[in-house]
């Protein structure tokens, strides 16, 4: 390749340029190891159908993400960061583990109660109101997205003010509903595995689990635990399993729990600290990516902003009008609206030049 590399050989990356001597930290190592196994994976069985189909040369299959070997070879110290960390760190690390429990708040890790799944739902409703009253907000992880669908629209009935999230959500449409939550535009939000890792959400009090005893992916001790997390912001922190019976992952998450906040409450009585709610502002990550304008106005390529439209006269011009609203037309039977915006625009610019020209 023009590169220098042979067929096969890993491609170069930013790793490359740094220093021999430099340290890598993996934030949700537990989440992020994985997704690199992933895409080398990913990435060669989309690559393999265009190749073998003729939409792309042989050497696309060596344009691509680095294996998971790769990258390890290239990093040197690495530092992996999780609440939960999987089998793969624990190895890699040869027992090398620190523990980051108390944090500078002096907030604990939240209460976990364990109660019957039957009338979980009216039990709910009355946490819930409770909440509300002290204007908190309130996180219900459930097992399935129709679930999730059906416990939002029966909370809407009751006039709590709730929405739903789940991964059929796009990902700005879930980003403006964790801003509503904040904003109080909500109180409840309803989810099936999405809140997990990442949410920093001060204001939720309560995460109540559905169906806990339920044994599975989505009821391990790591999603049990990183759920349970999500109320650990909060001074009333607070996390209700509804189950009838106590699986291990439960068990597990619970003894932990507990020591993480035994160690957390001693510490806070020896340093004399008073545990302070985290005060985040409420400003809207939406709002802050969305622009002003849909399209762009001017475009360098376009016709009316090219000086030679000034000496077509009126019969090019109407051509170039016609040229314009047929792209148009094609764009928005594409539904491609964007571009169709702007060969609109492009068609109203020349327009302009037409009728000063008459």
């Amino acid at each position: 390749y023009f590169d220098g590399r042979k067929p096969g050989s890993r491609p170069f990356c930013l790793l490359d340029y740094f220093p021999k001597d430099f340290i890598t930290i993996i934030d949700e190592s537990h989440v992020t190891l994985p997704q690199l196994r992933g895409m080398y994976g990913g990435d060669r069985s989309r690559k393999e159908n265009l190749v073998e189909y003729g939409f792309r040369l042989p050497a696309a299959k060596d344009n691509r993400p680095l294996r998971y070997e790769e990258f390890m070879s290239l990093v040197n110290q690495v530092i992996f960061v999780s609440a939960t960390p999987a089998e793969e760190e624990l190895k890699l690390s040869g027992g090398v583990i620190v523990e980051q429990v108390v944090r500078p708040t002096g907030i604990l890790d939240p209460i976990i109660e364990v109660r019957p799944s039957q009338y979980q739902i009216d039990d709910l409703l009355k946490e819930i109101r409770m909440r509300v009253s002290k204007q908190q907000r309130v996180l219900v992880t459930t097992l399935t997205k129709r679930m999730a669908e059906e416990l939002n629209k029966y909370l809407l009935d009751l006039n709590i003010k709730c929405s739903y999230i789940h991964s059929d959500v796009d990902t700005l449409k879930r980003i403006e509903i964790m801003d509503g939550l904040r904003n109080g535009q909500f109180d409840v939000l309803v989810g099936v595995n999405l809140l997990r890792e990442g949410l920093d959400l001060p204001e939720v009090s309560l995460v109540a689990i559905l169906d806990a005893d339920r044994e599975g992916f989505l009821r391990s001790e790591r999603s049990l635990t990183q759920t349970a997390g999500r109320a650990a912001r909060h001074l009333e922190g607070k996390v209700i399993m509804y189950a009838d019976k106590i699986t291990d992952s439960m068990r597990k998450t619970i003894d932990e729990t507990q020591r993480r906040r035994e160690k957390q409450m001693k510490y806070n009585i020896d340093n004399n600290i008073t545990p302070k709610q985290i005060v985040k502002t409420t400003k809207s990550l939406a709002t802050e990516r969305k622009p002003e304008v849909e399209y762009a106005i001017e475009n360098d390529n376009s016709i009316a902003a090219d000086p030679v439209s000034l000496y077509m006269n009126a019969k090019q011009l109407e051509k170039a009008i016609k040229e314009c609203q047929r792209k148009m037309l094609d764009a928005a039977k594409n539904l491609d609206f964007m571009e169709a915006a702007m060969y609109r625009d492009e068609m109203f610019r020349l327009q302009k030049l037409l009728k000063e020209k008459q």
